[in-house]
């Protein structure tokens, strides 16, 4: 049997080659939209999957044949995970293969908030060269940085701040082990999301979305930030009621955010942020430089190769599926 590997939308060549070398048979979907993608579902053995579609309960029942999604992100939020779990289908994801860019993104934010980049290339531009008198730019040495969510991005984003700029870590992260923040304490002072919100000069955000995180940076949070800190978001929009952190920006209860993710995406023309001036807003691009997009599209399709070749794939979100009776005697 030849298998059957659909694309919702099309991926790099590096890791489409990846697929065809392997003998598999790629169907490549003419739109990325549910009413396309559903006549494919029936008889497809797997998913290479980017963020453009929400892979749902409805289109998973139209799947007769599927083993598995392999979400090219690090993040499985557009696949229902429950409604594949009662399927049988393993999600995976390229968790860790977008590290390094969006530590780098997050931390090019954080610059560009401290020096007012963009105010001051406005500024230059409009025959205004005495705001360097103003002295609006600042250092972030010796300031505190405060992380929500201590993962892979989280911790790298915090340890480069510290070596480089000798920074104070403040953390939050209520999924780590008491074990691994102990491997961190010589440096970062674990607190409670209250304190550091309260404590911190720029607050970066790098929690995935559950039920449990979304909107959990809301009104009374963000009431708690300094009226000169900044709030950076990489990672999902939808951890911040977007209407509070408006309302907080435009009463000035911070000074400004740099945000990559956004409640709604596209962002909404008529979205206040749109004309905000004290707002870095990039197009949820962080993962994806020319370089990351190939690593995350090739960890991808080597994951679907590993699993029907009866390999067990890396970076599984939904390890329970495998006590099903489908998978007990697959893997090699």
């Amino acid at each position: 049997m030849k298998y059957k590997v659909l694309l919702p939308q099309p991926i790099e060549e590096e890791a489409r080659r990846i697929l065809e070398e392997n003998d598999l048979e790629i169907i490549l979907a003419p739109e990325c939209k549910p009413e396309t993608v559903a006549p494919l579902m029936g008889d497809v053995h797997a998913i290479v999957l980017r963020t453009g579609i929400q892979i749902t309960r409805e289109l998973l029942e139209r799947a007769d044949h599927l083993l598995t999604i392999s979400r090219t992100g690090g993040g499985v939020d557009n696949v229902d995970l429950a409604a594949a779990t009662e399927k049988g289908v393993i999600v995976t994801s390229s968790l860790g293969a977008n590290t390094t860019s969006v530590i780098e993104h997050a931390l090019t934010l954080i610059l560009a908030l401290s020096k007012q980049l963009f105010l001051m290339d406005r500024e230059v531009r409009r025959g205004n060269f005495g705001i360097r008198y103003k002295n609006l730019p600042r250092d972030l040495q010796g300031r505190t940085l405060g992380v929500l969510g201590f993962g892979r991005i989280g911790s790298g984003l915090a340890q480069i701040c510290q070596r480089s700029f000798q920074m104070k870590i403040l953390a939050n992260d209520d999924y780590l082990p008491e074990e691994a923040k102990n491997n961190y304490k010589s440096w970062v002072t674990f607190t409670s999301k209250e304190e550091l919100f309260r404590n911190s000069d720029i607050i970066t955000i790098h929690i995935p979305l559950t039920d449990e995180t979304k909107g959990l940076v809301e009104a009374s949070l963000l009431s708690l930030m300094k009226p000169d800190a900044f709030l950076i978001n990489t990672s999902r929009g939808g951890v911040i009621k977007e209407n509070d952190l408006i309302e907080a920006l435009q009463k000035k209860t911070l000074a400004g955010a740099g945000l990559d993710v956004f409640e709604h995406e596209p962002i909404e023309p008529d979205n206040p942020l749109l004309k905000m001036e004290n707002v870095i807003l990039t197009p949820h691009s962080a993962a994806l430089t020319k370089e990351c997009v190939v690593r995350m599209a090739v960890a991808g399709a080597e994951r679907v190769v590993s699993l029907l070749n009866g390999r067990m794939p890396e970076h599984i979100a939904n390890p329970e599926v495998l006590s099903q009776e489908r998978w007990k005697n697959f893997f090699t």
